[in-house]
């Protein structure tokens, strides 16, 4: 059985499983990446709830395993070379656990790296967009007075939506299979235009293969025992 009694997170959440991947998280767009990615890839895996709304994430144990303070972050008791591994950012993650299963992303050098520019669009342009979208409509940035941040963020989430959609012409998913690429970018796409209210905000519904595209990603089973996990309930 693996010891993880080094790793000061488990002393706030100790691991019943420690034979197993220990997930810390909250299901948020963030969040579902990885618990999505776990059920798709069938690792056995004990989730942690941190609840940021309690600043869980800011707790020195915590901090231990994410300087940066943010979910989801991971505990792997078989990391390289059967060692423990701590990791944190969700793309780093999702890449971590593709390669370690050889699942979700090709070992094809070149479909490998554009599924991987497709991550990168999701980290670097679509989860910041839409999280401003969030904020400053349905959270405390829908007090301001100036708009023009909300309508800035508007557009460019308009446009964002509009390079997924003209990706998505033509084929089920961002890649030519289903990827980490899907996995990624799924969840923000969701609390758009569900969680955030921005529906209309978006046009979201002048779309007609990013719909698609994730109806078909939120039918898998996987995805929908994903998107509860860790959840407060």
């Amino acid at each position: 059985m693996a010891d993880l009694s080094a790793f000061p997170i488990t002393q706030r959440w100790p691991a019943q499983h420690p034979d197993r991947l220990q997930l810390y998280s909250l299901n948020t767009p963030n969040g579902v990446k990885v618990s999505i990615m776990l059920e798709e890839i069938g690792l056995p895996y004990e989730p942690h709830l941190v609840d940021i709304g309690e600043n869980q994430s800011w707790t020195p144990e915590f901090l231990s395993l994410n300087p940066n303070g943010k979910i989801p972050a991971i505990l792997d008791p078989d990391g390289p070379g059967g060692k423990p591994l701590a990791l944190f950012e969700s793309g780093a993650i999702l890449v971590y656990l593709a390669e370690k299963t050889g699942k979700l992303l090709s070992a094809d050098p070149a479909t490998r790296y554009q599924t991987l520019q497709w991550v990168m669009f999701q980290m670097a342009a679509i989860g910041p967009m839409f999280g401003q979208v969030g904020f400053f409509h349905k959270y405390a940035g829908r007090a301001f007075e100036d708009k023009r941040p909300l309508e800035r963020y508007i557009a460019e989430s308009k446009r964002l939506l509009s390079v997924l959609e003209d990706r998505l012409e033509g084929r089920d998913w961002i890649m030519d299979d289903y990827s980490i690429a899907d996995v990624a970018t799924l969840g923000w796409v969701r609390n758009l235009i569900g969680y955030y209210g921005a529906r209309d905000l978006v046009d979201f519904d002048s779309l007609t293969f990013v719909p698609a595209w994730l109806e078909r990603g939120l039918a898998r089973p996987a995805v929908q025992r994903g998107l509860e996990i860790p959840s407060k309930a």
